[in-house]
């Protein structure tokens, strides 16, 4: 069995002796401790994770926060910065203020009429009652292109491809078709029996809708003129485009129907839609993805929905909170301008795909009812039952960004490029 050592009094009084630890005299002059001591306290510190030098009330400032330990969730599981708060640093600064404004007597307060549009040679068109007037935009020069006969009225223009000739379309169902430069009358065609309210070329093929429904297509170059006959909308129809490459037509009616149609088989749509709640008249194909449409409805629907033509399929929605009375894609910026009716009388300019509506701007003093691009694609023209006709400067184009060549150049340029018999 081991011994076990057993301490006395004795022992730990000369233990304690050895250490040096009694008190000195106080005129006693100061000496170094001696090495058992100093090791007994740094084993002493070790054992108390204390470190040895420092004061025990140490005032200095906290720790920066970086060297604290990281909060992942803290940092990164947070809301996604909501859509609608777009930074003001990437928006766009739109003029908000026409540049131009003209007087626009006599336009007919109908939502359902097309009368304005602006051609590849700089032209702007505009029917108002009984009148067709023709104004330059580089000259600033205005002229009356004709006068229709009392029993009837102007209910659509539409300018052909070339800038050359424009289609009138009027209240009795007859179709006319004007050399601008020339200031004559080419030729009328009959067909419709009901008022032609909304136009569309695409080249030598003008197609025309009307109150009864019913669109016809014509060829312009023959005596025999209508070419087809498209049956589909059971009101009036007041939509119609056609898209730049002429492969697809967009037609929307009163009956809240769009259709989508293969210009190689019209005898029916390839797609009809039926999302909207009110008349369809804001039709407009994208010109930087061309199977991508945008159509707009009326008071009761104020949506704008987006369109894959190629499947038929929605992409997209948004509810504008107004009448949609247009429809304009921007050739310049990745952007959709749409005019408003009831109750806004304003112009929205979306950017596209996110669908944030960039700027609103108060346009008229009551409802916006027509809209057209300049050919550059940089000014927009609108008309309102307030009789007056405004220019605005909304897609400037950007600093040494080249002209679009489909959109510029017009009959100054190319001519005519068709001949109408």
């Amino acid at each position: 069995m081991a011994a076990v050592a057993v301490t006395t009094p004795d022992d730990l009084a000369e233990a304690l002796q050895g250490l040096d630890l009694e008190d000195n005299d106080t005129n006693s002059t100061y000496s170094r401790p001696a090495p058992d001591v100093v090791a007994y306290k740094s084993s002493l510190a070790d054992a108390c994770d204390i470190p040895l030098n420092t004061r025990i009330l140490a005032f200095k400032p906290p720790a920066p926060e970086s060297s604290k330990p990281i909060d992942l969730r803290s940092q990164y599981n947070r809301p996604l910065k909501p859509a609608h708060a777009q930074s003001a640093q990437f928006r766009r600064r739109v003029q908000t203020a026409p540049e131009r404004v003209l007087d626009a007597p006599g336009l007919v307060d109908d939502y359902y009429l097309n009368l304005l549009d602006w051609s590849s040679g700089n032209q702007v068109a505009i029917g108002l009652e009984r009148n067709v007037y023709v104004w330059s935009a580089d000259s600033g020069s205005v002229n009356c292109l004709l006068e229709t006969s009392p029993d009837t009225y102007i209910s659509s223009v539409k300018w052909s491809n070339d800038g050359a000739y424009v289609g009138v379309g009027l209240g009795t169902g007859e179709v006319q078709i004007w050399d601008v430069e020339e200031g004559t009358k080419l030729r009328s065609m009959l067909g419709h029996e009901t008022r032609v309210g909304v136009m569309g070329w695409s080249k030598h093929t003008l197609s025309t809708g009307a109150r009864s429904g019913l669109v016809f297509n014509h060829d312009v170059r023959i005596a025999q003129h209508k070419t087809a006959e498209l049956v589909s909308h059971t009101s009036e129809v007041c939509g119609l485009e056609w898209r730049s490459d002429g492969a697809q037509l967009a037609t929307g009616g009163n009956d809240n129907l769009v259709s989508i149609w293969d210009s190689r088989s019209l005898s029916a749509p390839k797609f009809t839609k039926t999302n909207h709640r009110a008349a369809v008249k804001a039709l407009s194909w994208c010109p930087w993805q061309l199977n991508l449409l945008a159509t707009g409805g009326g008071s009761y629907d104020r949506h704008i929905h987006f369109w894959n033509t190629t499947t038929g399929a929605r992409t997209n929605s948004i509810d504008t909170g107004s009448q949609v009375t247009s429809l304009r894609w921007s050739n310049h910026y990745r952007e959709l301008v749409s005019s408003s009716g009831f109750p806004d009388n304003s112009l929205s300019i979306w950017s596209y795909p996110t669908l944030v509506r960039n700027v609103e701007i108060p346009a008229h003093e009551t409802r916006v009812l027509h809209s057209c691009l300049s050919p550059d694609g940089q000014m927009l023209a609108t008309a309102a039952a307030d009789e007056s006709l405004k220019f605005w400067k909304i897609f400037e184009r950007k600093p040494g960004t080249a002209a679009s060549a489909s959109r510029e150049g017009g009959v100054g340029s190319k001519g005519k490029q068709m001949t109408i018999r």
